[in-house]
């Protein structure tokens, strides 16, 4: 068992670097620093989102190609291995390219 001044020092250390908690402990990778566009991303940049994996990743890109793309980021939960709960934890990191497209259409 560690003393109660390893785990102090340990979290203190993790502070400093800026690691969170959940990082430090290995409970999750880092968020992804932009949105990934469904509709182009890879299965290796998918598999960057939170909960995605390398198998859920190519059933995102399997759909894609089956369904002619994403239209709304809403139809993630169509794939198998994303339910409400995941997909709440991916929407803040996803598109489907809808804001260029309007803007582009708007000139």
């Amino acid at each position: 068992m560690r003393s109660p001044r390893t785990v102090l020092a340990v979290a203190a250390l993790a502070l400093a670097f800026g690691v969170s908690s959940a990082v430090a402990a290995g409970a999750g990778k880092p968020a992804p620093s932009g949105k990934v566009n469904l509709n182009s991303a890879t299965a290796a940049q998918l598999a960057t989102l939170p909960g995605i994996g390398p198998k859920v990743a190519a059933r995102i890109v399997e759909y894609r190609q089956k369904s002619g793309g994403f239209k709304s980021a809403q139809e993630l939960l169509n794939v198998q291995g994303v339910g409400e709960k995941s997909f709440r934890k991916l929407q803040p990191y996803v598109t489907t390219g809808e804001a260029a497209v309007r803007s582009g259409s708007e000139r």
